[in-house]
């Protein structure tokens, strides 16, 4: 850590170690505020969002007043990321995916069809007020699904076609997506709960069966089984992203490591269930993965320039704008009552903000929120991840491309 003058302004340069430190301090201050705090608490606002913004509100503050800036070596945010996509595919027993069923189904046809509504919002504004169709895009489904990841790589694709600005403007899209994720869906959430009068379902057999498939055998784990679990997760992360690579190469696209490596613990999940190669347990592998996603969006957020969101002016402002609406809507009004009306419909739709605005990491913060508060849903904690996390990618990057060969190519 070390400071220097760059351009006139203080910048104060955090290495790695400190980054993180400070995202784990912003992290517990976060769920301090909550505690204090009852109306954050009230509306489901996660912890890790809590001690992000605060933070996100100090670099503004001393950046735009010509203060001070922070520059960080943020190395452990994807890793984190990658971390709890893995565990979340080794609580993927094929057993809980048949329970899944119909529901399963209909939440992934629902949200890929919101990807679809996304991308022709944004192109049907854009026609109407003349912003060029890269950049409506890029304020569509790229960002509000892709998340950073995808933005910055079709950003980087629209800027080699001419429109130089693109990652620019993807970035801030993302950026306020990112924010709005995990701004409205707690909220939305709450209100669905508190003004249908909506209660878990302590007797529903879907969450029977997952405690079945699930549950610890009791046993004290030995330093060596905490080991293999641990070990379980970075060999999966490790051959994910080679997974990935190559798949990248096959399709002639990026292909987001962080599914390569859930597909790659799902299977390890299940062969184990049949060979048992070590003592899985759950709950150490959730717990890992909890701390993970916690870490990873106060990471996220801590590290937001607020200055950049000087990118989204005039028509890409309006779009974003228009997919946040268009998302709380659609939630609000049709796609709880589609999910049934009923208490996992609405965690459903507090995390269906999430990975529509942000990434699924958001999905998943808003709803554990929203758990945390009114109770579990393991409904929701089981198929929003891999609808959000793998299956809406298998509608919404072929329709994506789609749009950019109708829309862009045609113009080139």
């Amino acid at each position: 850590m070390n400071f220097e003058i760059i351009d006139g302004l203080a910048t104060i340069n955090v290495n790695s170690a400190v980054t993180l430190a400070s995202a784990a301090v912003l992290l517990l201050i976060g769920n301090f505020t909550k505690n204090k705090i009852k109306l954050l608490d009230r509306y489901c606002i996660p912890a890790p969002v809590i001690g992000g913004f605060i933070f996100m509100f100090i670099t503004w503050f001393g950046y735009s007043n010509d203060i001070f800036s922070f520059n960080f070596e943020n190395i452990f945010q994807e890793t984190f990321m990658l971390a709890f996509f893995t565990t979340v595919g080794l609580g993927a027993s094929f057993k809980l995916l048949k329970k899944g069923g119909k529901l399963l189904i209909i939440y992934w046809a629902v949200a890929g069809v919101i990807s679809i509504i996304q991308n022709g919002l944004g192109i049907v504004i854009s026609k109407a007020i003349g912003l060029e169709a890269p950049y409506a895009l890029l304020a569509s489904a790229i960002s509000m699904i892709g998340g950073h990841g995808a933005a910055l790589s079709y950003g980087q694709t629209f800027s080699e076609m001419g429109y130089e600005i693109a990652p620019l403007v993807g970035a801030a899209a993302a950026t306020f997506g990112l924010i709005s994720a995990v701004l409205v869906g707690g909220p939305l959430g709450r209100r669905l709960i508190e003004k249908n009068n909506l209660k878990p379902d302590e007797d529903d057999d879907f969450d029977t069966s997952i405690t079945d498939v699930n549950v610890g055998t009791g046993d004290k784990l030995t330093s060596l089984d905490i080991v293999k679990n641990v070990s379980a997760i970075i060999i999966c992360m490790a051959i994910g992203t080679i997974l990935s690579g190559w798949i990248s190469e096959i399709i002639n696209m990026g292909f987001p490591t962080y599914v390569g490596a859930m597909f790659v613990a799902v299977i390890l999940r299940n062969l184990n269930e049949k060979f048992n190669f070590y003592k899985f347990d759950f709950t150490l592998v959730d717990e890992i993965g909890n701390v993970m996603l916690v870490l990873y969006l106060s990471l996220a957020l801590m590290t937001l320039k607020l200055w950049e969101l000087s990118g989204l002016i005039g028509g890409v402002l309006l779009v974003v704008l228009s997919q946040v609406v268009l998302i709380v809507l659609l939630s609000y009004f049709v796609v709880f009552r589609i999910l049934g009306k009923n208490y996992d419909a609405a965690v459903m739709c507090a995390g269906l903000c999430g990975h529509t605005l942000g990434a699924t990491p958001s999905a998943l913060v808003n709803m554990t929120a929203v758990n945390d508060r009114y109770g579990m849903s393991r409904k929701a904690m089981m198929i929003v991840p891999i609808v959000g996390a793998f299956l809406v990618d298998i509608i919404y990057q072929p329709q994506t491309i789609w749009f950019i060969k109708t829309f862009i190519d045609k113009l080139l």
